[in-house]
C-alpha cells in the first residue's frame, strides 16, 4: 500500500470527502456554499476511486440527504427540488461512484493515465446529469408539458457547469494525489483495487 492508499488514509479521505461535501452542498447553508460550487459529484467520484468499502455510497448518500433536509428545514433554503425525483440522485451519483470504483481497479494513479481518468470522469458526469436533471425533469411534478426540446434545453443549460465543476474538483485531488505521492518517501502509485 501507499501512503496515500493505506487503511488510515482512506479514513482520513473518507472524513476530508464528507467535510467537502458538507461545506459546500446547500446553497446558503453550507458555509462555503455561496463560495464554491457544490462538490457532490466529484466527491462521489472519488469516494468510489480511493475508498474500498461499498458502505461509502450509502453513507455519503445518507449525508447529503441529511445536508439537504437540515438545508430545507433550519436553513431557510428552498424546497423546489425535493420532490418525488430527489431519488434519482441515487443513480446519479450511483454513476459516478461506480466510474470512480472502475478507475481505481484498472487505472495508475500517475500523469500519464489523467487523459483516461478524465475521460471516464466525462461519461460519468454526463451520464449523472442525465440522471439527475432527465429525472427531476420527468419525475417531479413540476412540469406541465413534456417535451425532448425542453429536456434538452435544461441539459444545456445546466450540464457545462456540473462537468466543469466536476472536472475543477477532480483535477485539483488529481494534483494533490501526484503531489503527495512525489513528497511522501517511498511513496508510489499503485491500483487501488476495490474489494
Amino acid at each position: 500500500m501507499t501512503p496515500i492508499t493505506d487503511s488510515r488514509s482512506r479514513i482520513l479521505i473518507g472524513l476530508g470527502l464528507a467535510a467537502l461535501m458538507a461545506a459546500t452542498r446547500g446553497q446558503q447553508f453550507a458555509p462555503l456554499a455561496h463560495h464554491l460550487p457544490d462538490a457532490s459529484l466529484a466527491v462521489f467520484f472519488l469516494a468510489g476511486l480511493y475508498l474500498r468499502s461499498i458502505w461509502g455510497f450509502p453513507a455519503l448518500f445518507g449525508l447529503a440527504t441529511v445536508i439537504d433536509l437540515t438545508a430545507i428545514g433550519w436553513g431557510g433554503v428552498s424546497g423546489y427540488c425535493m420532490t418525488a425525483a430527489y431519488w434519482m440522485l441515487i443513480p446519479a451519483y450511483g454513476v459516478v461512484w461506480g466510474m470512480g470504483r472502475w478507475s481505481a481497479g484498472r487505472l495508475e494513479m500517475t500523469k500519464d493515465s489523467l487523459p483516461l481518468l478524465f475521460g471516464v470522469l466525462l461519461a460519468g458526469g454526463v451520464l449523472s446529469e442525465v440522471f439527475a436533471s432527465g429525472g427531476f425533469y420527468l419525475f417531479s411534478g413540476r412540469f406541465a408539458d413534456l417535451s425532448a426540446v425542453e429536456l434538452l434545453g435544461r441539459f444545456a443549460t445546466y450540464m457545462p457547469a456540473t462537468l466543469l465543476h466536476l472536472m475543477v474538483y477532480v483535477g485539483l485531488a488529481a494534483v494533490v494525489h501526484l503531489t503527495l505521492t512525489r513528497a511522501l518517501p517511498g511513496a508510489r502509485s499503485e491500483r487501488a483495487r476495490p474489494q
